[in-house]
Order: C-alpha cells, then sequence, then structure tokens
C-alpha cells in the first residue's frame, strides 16, 4: 500500500506550517518563535483572511510578504463598538485611566477585551474594537512545512497538536458530563423551591 504523497504546496485542506513576522505602524507586534512555526489548516479561516488567500500556492521554503488590508485583517474601526459604561459597574480603586486593557463577559459569558478611551464624569468609555481594527498588517512569512490534515483535523476545523488524544477527547461525553451537572443543579434548585 502507498503511503500518501506529502503536499508540496499550499491548497485547501492541507495543515501549513509558517514561520511570520506582522509589523503594524512600523512596529513588529507579533512573531513566531524561530523553533516554533504557526500552524494552521489552509481554507478553514484558522488565520485571517487576506493572508489565508495569499498562502496558496507556496512552496515549502517560499517567502513572501504579504499587505493586508484592514477589511481582509481585523475590519475597520467600528464607531457602534464604543460603549459608556457607568464608573460603578467597576471595582473599587480600579485603575480608571485612557488606554488600561481589560477582559469583559458579555451576557453571553463570552470574554470581550476592550480599552478605556476616556473618564469622564461618572461614566468611562471604552472601545471594544479588536487592537488591530482599522490598521493595515504587514506579514513576512516563509512556509516552514505542508502535510496532509488527518480526519479528525478536517472534521473539527483546525489543527490538533502533538499532545492531542483523540480516545481522551471524547465532545459527546464531555456535554453528557455537563448535561448531568445541569440536571443536577436543576434537581437542586427544584428540592429548594
Amino acid at each position: 500500500m502507498n503511503s500518501p504523497q506529502k503536499p508540496t504546496t499550499v491548497v485547501d485542506d492541507v495543515v501549513v506550517s509558517i514561520d511570520y513576522s506582522l509589523t503594524v505602524d512600523g512596529e513588529v507586534v507579533d512573531a513566531s518563535e524561530e523553533n516554533e512555526p504557526l500552524e494552521y489548516l489552509q481554507g478553514y479561516q484558522n488565520v485571517i483572511p487576506g493572508l489565508e488567500s495569499q498562502m496558496v500556492g507556496m512552496k515549502i521554503g517560499e517567502s513572501k510578504e504579504v499587505l493586508v488590508n484592514p477589511r481582509d485583517g481585523y475590519g475597520e474601526v467600528d464607531p457602534e463598538a464604543f460603549v459608556e459604561v457607568p464608573k460603578s459597574e467597576f471595582p473599587k480603586g480600579f485603575d480608571l485611566k485612557p488606554g488600561v486593557d481589560l477582559q469583559l463577559q458579555d451576557q453571553d459569558g463570552e470574554l470581550v477585551n476592550a480599552v478605556i478611551v476616556s473618564v469622564t464624569g461618572n461614566k468611562v468609555k471604552l472601545d471594544l474594537n479588536h487592537p488591530l481594527a482599522g490598521k493595515e498588517l504587514l506579514f513576512r512569512v516563509t512556509v516552514t512545512d505542508l502535510r496532509e490534515a488527518t480526519e479528525e483535523e478536517l472534521a473539527h476545523g483546525h489543527v490538533h497538536g502533538d499532545d492531542f488524544d483523540e480516545e481522551e477527547f471524547d465532545e459527546d461525553e464531555l456535554f453528557d458530563e455537563e448535561d448531568e451537572d445541569e440536571e443536577e443543579e436543576q434537581e437542586e434548585n427544584d428540592i429548594h423551591r
């Protein structure tokens, strides 16, 4: 039986390893470690669209610069993503000054990053835009390796690390346990009524 041939170019459904640096406004803001390239599954939106689309056709060892406009990166600055919050919502003694980064929790329990824009009277103005919204992104990338994705990676839509063990990770079991906990909590609530 023939073993599958190693991919030679970046195409959908292939795991791509890249060394990269990201420059914004003339400053390097992110880079892969020399010994740890970034791995992602091509075609599954694991990286921003403007970078992913420019990776197609690249070969191992090939390098290029990719300039990504805001629309294909982290989006334009959304004026609706600025909100005012009463000072009373913050813990006493919290450092309320412009430029402070925060992590908030929305109504669905999701974590949201924010930056304090201004503090006026009893109001704190927050910017919920991604920090790189509205910015041009200059990537310098080198493809370091390509490989076929596993069936599990294709099914899940992302790369599994070396320490991922499919037998240990049972998604249904995880949800069953959560459902059981919710049922027990509901039973306890019913008892206390």
